[in-house]
């Protein structure tokens, strides 16, 4: 009789590799979802929904992101500064011309677990509005996008 047994990712056999991600002319949605699986170990073959088996991601050019449809005027993004009345909100175009890399990460952790697992995930998350990022001497390989 022939007997399986399913892999289970142990802490020694984890081999985080650096990737990056280059965001011009991307499509925000898509793009985040390629890292937020990369960030997740989703690419590798002892994927364990328990144990981050992730790799680590750069997004570099954030601000030349593409969003389609009316999304740059209709979208907003809103937080609340803890006092009554307190609810603000920016719209996606504007968020965009002062803070780019906020947009990429907010679509990025968004897909990603909301736990203490998704918090460890999101830490390996870098994004860089222009084309230069710091960490060169991880020498990160460069991730092209699916489709």
């Amino acid at each position: 009789m022939l007997t399986r047994t399913t892999l289970t990712a142990k802490p020694d056999m984890i081999e985080k590799k650096w990737y990056v991600i280059d965001a011009e002319g991307q499509t925000l949605g898509r793009l985040a979802a390629e890292a937020a699986a990369i960030l997740r170990g989703k690419n590798k073959p002892y994927f364990s929904t328990n144990i981050d088996t992730g790799d680590y991601v750069i997004v570099i050019n954030a601000d030349k992101i593409k969003l389609t449809g009316r999304k740059l005027e209709q979208k907003r993004y809103y937080r609340h500064t803890g006092y009554p009345g307190g609810l603000r909100s920016i719209s996606a175009g504007e968020l965009l011309q002062t803070k780019p890399e906020l947009v990429v990460e907010k679509a990025i952790k968004g897909m990603l677990p909301h736990n203490k697992l998704g918090r460890a995930q999101a830490k390996k998350l870098h994004v860089y509005a222009g084309p230069e990022h710091k960490q060169a001497a991880q020498k990160p390989e460069v991730y092209t996008l699916r489709g």
